[in-house]
């Protein structure tokens, strides 16, 4: 009795799929048959070419002569400036400003980074921030905050990350 149930289901469940599939395709070729003909009628009319065309007088042209535009490049002196307790553990001393472009929590990082910043001709130096238990690689320092803002958007293609301490 079984069996006869579950061939009569899949014979059922046959019949729904081809009977699907022919009314999909039916349904696919009208809107292609539509597309079609809505295609055909969008398309203008060819209209006959003129036999005579008039020739058109041009106006002399006077060529524009540009003034070179002149660009000026400021540094706009917004750039945030963190306030830390750092003592220098490697370099010749800091000054007021310093551009620092990594920190790291092990020293051998640090000087590795500090390395490779003094063969691209940086003085580099590191510092430790105590409270944060942190290493600071320096790159440059400065006295003043714009010339150090300045390096800092300079090394911000190699090192994004860059941010100015103040001692």
């Amino acid at each position: 009795m079984k069996k006869i149930f579950y061939f009569s289901a899949l014979v059922c469940t046959a019949i729904a799929f081809t009977a699907c599939s022919s009314s999909k395709e039916s349904a696919y070729r009208k809107a292609y048959e539509k597309a079609k003909a809505q295609e055909q009628y969008a398309q203008p009319a060819q209209q006959p070419q003129q036999q005579y065309q008039a020739p058109v007088q041009q106006a002399p042209v006077t060529p524009m002569v540009q003034q070179p535009v002149q660009q000026t490049t400021t540094v706009m002196d917004n750039t945030p400036v963190r306030r830390e307790n750092v003592n220098v553990v490697s370099g010749s001393g800091l000054k007021a400003y310093s551009v620092v472009v990594g920190s790291f929590g092990v020293r051998a990082n640090a000087d590795g980074l500090q390395n490779t910043l003094r063969n691209a001709g940086y003085d580099a130096q590191i510092a430790f921030n105590s409270e944060r238990n942190m290493y600071r690689v320096i790159a440059t320092t400065h006295d003043d905050r714009s010339s150090a803002v300045s390096t800092k958007e300079s090394l911000k293609a190699t090192y994004p990350d860059a941010w100015l301490l103040m001692k």
